[in-house]
């Protein structure tokens, strides 16, 4: 049986290129970065190639600082634990701005501030878009209390795109700092920390046909950052932990290659992404959250009425097709409530959502097959649902 992936917001599979480019460091280029015997001084070179081209494809400043870590999880926890720790040190009260649609590293960390140090955390609506709006954030910024703004770039499970320009130049206007959760927009639409002030921005590398396990913190040149991990003098003294150097190897020239694919993304893969959106609308009593013009070119976010999102990824799995109900990191709740009650969605249809997520290796024949299967599976179950 064909097997078909349509869940690369989860995560991607690993570029040929960006594994080739891996190899040497497990058995060959191994030692430790931080040596100072050849073993460890040969790694530098590459070490330093795929940081430049981390810098230039998030368009960053030579003074800015992109901390490698363990993944964007790690990132996320760090700056909002950061912030605080470092707002308490001052003896000031910490308030933190984000929204209801945030990943869960972004919410669960406010939720922890919040119960267990008593911080002050606003979660913003969003539009009838599933947006965050400027006069949202307008409303509730309040300078002289307000500690840091974490929105995030585009949204794991919609693919919507925040107006995160405008909403980091209100914040920094206001002298607070801004964070973005930039996991589903690098790689997928331009990032360029030229255009957008934010002070911290955080990316994982397998969201981009990179390896899992390693990821990106950008600090723009000078803000501070009290370390997660302590224990060694890597990274600048903000994050302890030997480099892990094929990782970084690979997640340099996987960003490397998103960036020069972005023209493909939003072009084939929008159009595919647009094919299989097409047939999905076609459907009776289904509709697909967001409008497109707003979405990051290869998510898609359907509720079919009446079809629990359960079991219509199980006859999708057994037909060969990998999707998903949301975030993968919160999978086990298999819905997507937070995004439907955000966008106050129609009360008549199913509150699950069946995400589809496609990347530069999707191609025609899968969407194809998977129009097909997803016609078949829609009937089948809106059949069995009709005899109860």
């Amino acid at each position: 049986m064909e097997r078909i992936y349509l869940d690369s917001n989860a995560t991607t599979v690993v570029d040929p290129l960006v594994k080739q480019a891996m190899d040497p460091f497990y058995c060959q280029m191994y030692g430790n970065p931080n040596s100072l015997h050849r073993f460890g001084t040969e790694t530098h070179p590459a070490m330093s190639i795929a940081l430049d081209r981390m810098y230039k494809a998030i368009d960053a400043d030579d003074e800015d600082d992109i901390i490698i870590n363990g993944c964007a999880t790690e990132g996320n926890n760090t700056v909002l634990k950061s912030v605080f720790m470092d707002t308490l040190a001052k003896g000031e009260p910490c308030h933190i701005i984000t929204s209801q649609i945030e990943h869960p590293s972004v919410l669960k960390t406010c939720q922890y501030l919040e119960k267990e140090h008593g911080i002050e955390v606003t979660y913003l609506p969003v539009n009838k878009d599933g947006l965050v709006t400027l006069d949202s954030l307008k409303a509730h910024l309040v300078p002289g209390k307000t500690s840091l703004v974490s929105i995030m770039w585009a949204n794991n499970e919609t693919g919507l795109i925040n107006p995160i320009k405008e909403l980091a130049e209100y914040t920094k206007q206001n002298g607070v700092l801004f964070h973005t959760d930039a996991v589903q927009a690098v790689g997928k639409i331009p990032v360029s920390l030229k255009e957008v002030p934010a002070d911290y921005l955080t990316f994982s590398a397998h969201k981009f046909h990179g390896p899992i396990g390693v990821g990106g913190m950008y600090i723009r040149h000078g803000n501070t950052i009290t370390p997660l991990l302590h224990g060694g003098e890597q990274m600048g003294h903000k994050r302890a932990g030997t480099v892990n150097v094929p990782f970084v190897v690979g997640m340099g020239l996987a960003i490397e290659l998103a960036s020069q694919h972005l023209d493909y993304i939003d072009s084939d893969v929008r159009r595919l992404r647009n094919k299989l959106e097409d047939a999905i609308l076609a459907l009776p009593d289904t509709i697909v959250i967001g409008d497109r013009k707003y979405r990051t070119p290869n998510t898609i976010l359907a509720s079919f009425k009446g079809i629990e999102g359960e079991a219509f990824l199980w006859d999708l799995n057994q037909n060969g097709i990998a999707a998903s109900t949301g975030s993968a990191c919160s999978s086990e709740e298999l819905e997507a409530d937070a995004t439907f009650q955000a966008m106050d969605m129609d009360n008549n249809l199913s509150h699950t959502g069946v995400r589809f997520s496609l990347s530069r290796f999707t191609t025609e024949e899968e969407i194809d097959v998977s129009i097909e299967v997803i016609n078949k599976t829609v009937q089948r179950l809106r059949a069995i649902s009709s005899t109860y």
